[in-house]
């Protein structure tokens, strides 16, 4: 699996954490999230998958959390790690990130986790916007149709 970011620090313990994020697209717009803290960034919507919980369920809810918006037709598109410290876990973890290309069908209201935003955006642009490098390739390959 390809490795995005810094490489693993000898000697520390990494806690592996999958998650799952979405590429949602509605004409040529991405919607994202923007998180406030601990640092302000774009992302592409998702987030860790609870121990026993199905991939596409964590999806489900974490784009609902993060965004107010429901999804349709999660199509798994590629997957990355990455070594990263979660300040918010105080936790040094091994992200391995499953991306998936994902219809939006319809806003409920505003997102219910606290500090994020919903925000559409041409995804020209949220491909250099996005935090992750590996959630920037990801937009890339659906950019230029390899998915």
């Amino acid at each position: 699996m390809r490795r995005f970011g810094d490489p693993a620090v000898t000697g520390t313990v990494y806690t592996r954490r999958p998650g799952a994020y979405a590429v949602l697209l509605r004409g040529g717009d991405v919607l994202l999230t923007h998180q406030m803290s601990p640092v302000p960034e774009f992302q592409l919507p998702g987030g860790g998958i609870d121990p026993g919980e199905h991939p596409v369920h964590a999806l489900h809810r974490e784009v609902f959390e993060e965004t107010g918006w429901r999804m349709a037709a999660a199509r798994r598109i590629g997957s990355y790690r990455r070594f990263t410290f979660m300040p918010e876990y105080d936790l040094w973890a091994e992200k391995v990130c499953t991306i998936y290309l994902a219809r939006p069908v319809r806003r409920l209201g505003p997102p219910s986790e606290p500090g994020h935003t919903a925000v559409w955006m041409p995804i020209e642009t949220a491909a250099t916007k996005v935090a992750s490098p590996g959630d920037r390739a990801a937009l890339r390959r659906v950019l230029s149709g390899v998915v």
